[in-house]
């Protein structure tokens, strides 16, 4: 019965997400952006799991704000991944020559001097901004490449994202042998993005702090990086009026000296850091939803990571 309910899901929400798609083409991108941030206000009403999450994390990494400011920012969070969800589908019906109207680059020569080096580039960003359409773009704007993604629980959607990802030219790498893909693709000089916040199960995760308290992240960037001395540069894409986007290429993160302790781990310390700059200047396009502290899987010793005051970590 639980397999039957779960398909007629799954059938139900492809159909509004074709129903939506049919529509997106003849609307405006502004107006397509307003809808969706007023259905991602609305998921901020109904959906009470996921504004629980939300508050708890907001109240962890930012403890010296008022309560009212972390439900505004719980708000707006809500509200941007909405908009997300209805961009991207507008985006994907776009020309390329619509996408690239849509966008502007900051940092692009910085890819273009890694790109030099001749040993692949790893990019790196988090469930921050508009990450999916800026992988989108990026085909165009440069060359195309690879990414590596999770497939959605619900297959229709899934087709259908992968549609959208792929239409410029990218691919998507899934965790069956993504190692062994990445490290080929970085070998012929190709390009590949990650994601690095999102909470690791497996062996080879790290702990780093994020927020002042350890998470459990990915090795996979780090561990490629020092074996392959690919570049590893951040990435992130931000909103601007009218319905346009501004991606920014930062500049490299330095990788450890050789012979340093324990390098992955602190090369990882380092990427997060970035992010976290980033969530602390746009907390309102950060995942807040997402479980990313798990404190209970903590390892002993490793709960206090940063002994910064509350108030100056809130700055």
């Amino acid at each position: 019965m639980n397999d039957i309910l779960v398909e007629c899901r799954y059938r139900v929400e492809s159909v509004l997400a074709r129903g939506v798609r049919s529509i997106v083409p003849y609307v405006p991108m502004t107006v397509v952006r307003a809808a969706g941030r007023a259905m991602g206000r609305l998921a901020y009403v109904v959906d009470g799991t996921r504004r629980r999450i939300a508050l708890e994390n907001l109240a962890f990494a930012f403890p010296g704000r008022p309560a009212r400011e972390r439900r505004a920012l719980a708000q707006a969070m809500f509200a941007h991944f909405g908009g997300l969800l209805l961009e991207l589908i507008k985006f994907g019906t776009y020309s390329r020559e619509q996408m690239l109207a849509a966008t502007e680059t900051e940092g692009e020569d910085r890819v273009r001097q890694a790109q030099a080096q001749g040993r692949g580039i790893l990019i790196f960003t988090g469930h921050f901004g508009y990450w999916e359409l800026l992988a989108i773009a990026h085909a165009l704007r440069m060359e195309p490449m690879s990414v590596l993604a999770r497939p959605l629980d619900n297959p229709y959607l899934h087709a259908a994202l992968e549609e959208i990802r792929t239409s410029t030219g990218n691919s998507v790498i899934y965790r069956q042998g993504a190692v062994r893909r990445m490290r080929r693709d970085l070998a012929g000089g190709r390009i590949i993005g990650v994601l690095i916040d999102q909470h690791v199960h497996t062996p080879d995760a790290v702990y780093v702090g994020f927020f002042r308290r350890p998470v459990a992240t990915t090795s996979a960037l780090a561990a490629l990086a020092l074996r392959t001395g690919a570049p590893v540069i951040p990435v992130f894409a931000l909103p601007l009026p009218g319905g346009r986007y501004r991606f920014i290429y930062e500049h490299p993160v330095d990788p450890p000296r050789a012979g340093t302790p324990d390098a992955v781990r602190e090369f990882t310390q380092r990427c997060t850091d970035v992010l976290e700059m980033y969530v602390r200047r746009h907390p309102d396009l950060w995942m807040w939803m997402h479980r990313r502290w798990r404190d209970r899987d903590v390892p002993a010793g490793m709960s206090a990571l940063d002994e910064r005051s509350d108030a100056e970590a809130d700055v």
